[in-house]
Parts: C-alpha cells; sequence; structure tokens
C-alpha cells in the first residue's frame, strides 16, 4: 500500500462496525493477538508497526518500499486459498467484505471464511503447576500445550514433549529433571512457574524470558551466544534423562 491507501484503509477500518460482546464476554483482549480494529483505536501508525509492517518486503522486481504491506499466507496445498496474516478480526461479516476489498489486489476476492475471534483457554501456571508440568495439588496430573500458559504452535509442541518427558518419568518413578533456564524450553517453564500471578499472560518464546548473559556484548552477536549456549545446555540435560 502506498500512504494513501493506507490512510483509507485506516479511516474505513476505524469506522467500520464490530460484533458487540456478549455480557458473558470480557473486554480485554490477549495483547498478543489484538483484533486488527482494536490496534488500528491506538493509533493511526499502529498497524505499520503490527501484521502490515513493510519492513524487508520490497517489491520483487521494481524494488520498491511499500508505506504498509498486508501478508497473504496460502492455506491449502493448491494455494487456491489464503489468509490474512495477522488480520483477527471482530468486525461484522458484511463489514469484513466491505473494508478488505479495498486492499489492492483483493477488490473481487471471495471469501472462503471470514473472521471471528476465539477464545485463549489457560490456567494461571503460576498458581498451579510446578517445574514438571505437574498440578500443584494432584500428584500426577500434567498439563501441556495451550492449556499450560503459553502462546504458540511450537511452545505448546514443547509443552507436550516436556509434560510426556515427565510423566513417563514420574511412572518410572524417577526423579524430575528441569531443563535448564538458558535454553528455550527452561525459560518458558521460568515463565509459567515463575511470574506473578496477579499478572500472568501467556508468552511467546522469547530472549526477555532468559537469564542475562554474564557479559556485554553487541546486541547483533547476543542471538548466536545465546543459541550456542543454549544447545550446549540442552543436550547435558538430555543426558541426564
Amino acid at each position: 500500500m502506498s500512504e494513501e491507501q493506507y490512510l483509507d484503509f485506516i479511516a474505513l477500518l476505524g469506522s467500520a462496525k464490530s460484533v458487540p460482546l456478549k455480557s458473558f464476554e470480557k473486554t480485554k483482549y490477549f495483547e498478543g493477538c489484538l483484533p486488527i480494529e482494536v490496534m488500528c483505536e491506538r493509533g493511526q501508525e499502529t498497524l505499520r508497526f503490527g501484521p502490515m509492517k513493510p519492513v524487508g518486503l520490497d517489491h520483487p522486481e521494481t524494488g520498491e518500499k511499500a508505506h504498509a504491506v498486508v501478508q497473504l499466507r496460502a492455506e491449502n496445498r493448491d494455494k487456491t486459498m489464503y489468509n490474512l496474516v495477522g488480520f483477527q478480526t471482530k468486525l461484522t461479516y458484511p463489514e469484513q467484505k466491505r473494508v478488505f476489498r479495498t486492499i489492492p489486489g483483493l477488490e473481487k476476492a471471495e471469501f472462503v471464511r471470514l473472521g471471528s475471534i476465539h477464545r485463549n483457554t489457560f490456567i494461571c501456571a503460576p498458581e498451579l503447576l510446578d517445574a514438571s508440568l505437574q498440578m500443584k495439588k494432584r500428584p500426577g496430573l500434567f498439563l501441556a500445550g495451550q492449556l499450560s500458559g503459553v502462546e504458540g504452535y511450537v511452545e505448546s509442541t514443547a509443552m507436550g514433549l516436556l509434560a510426556g518427558i515427565n510423566a513417563s518419568r514420574f511412572l518410572a518413578e524417577k526423579p524430575m529433571i528441569p531443563p535448564p533456564a538458558a535454553t528455550a524450553l527452561g525459560a518458558l517453564i521460568n515463565h509459567l512457574t515463575g511470574t506473578d500471578p496477579k499478572h500472568f499472560q501467556p508468552s511467546n518464546v522469547n530472549f526477555g524470558l532468559f537469564p542475562p548473559l554474564e557479559k556485554k556484548m553487541r546486541k547483533r552477536d547476543r542471538g548466536g551466544v545465546r543459541a550456542e549456549q543454549a544447545l550446549r545446555l540442552l543436550e547435558e540435560w538430555r543426558q541426564k534423562l
């Protein structure tokens, strides 16, 4: 999108009708998965720093830098259906069609499935789980996946892996060995068990969950150092299982 197209889209999105919340629905959204109209309410540039961020997506033929972009992700193997990346929404169905058809290239799009907000169900892990993903008040009951309090497909799968390992060790009457804090697995476990319960929210894995590095270094070097350290610690942990 050019700047003019983006501003027109934002104006249209800001005036579009949303599905009203029911009395039993909370008005608080998960910050990692906000409806685009809610992001739009936070400021004119918010979407340009979120799902419509144009960085690294210059035009493949002209090299032109767009003011904003809309990314499409294939939904099937034949690539006949595409998903609008990051465009979760509570707009009414007619409004979704009206607003999204103003996106350049989607003027004649056929909408196979329109967007809706889903509910993320998770427990307050710091109150209920220990580092083995076992319920504190009910030994032998392990929780995994999104329910445990993580966000993301890979993270949910990782908690399933850990829960399975620990359940096996529990049945074999072996001690639980939590993964090191400086690994992605350990960082997630520390988030689940060490966060203040009053402010707990699910999280994707990120370097902010890792322990601080022991010495200062350039920002561009940190990722490689953390990865090398994590792989070494992960292998040491695996050898103990």
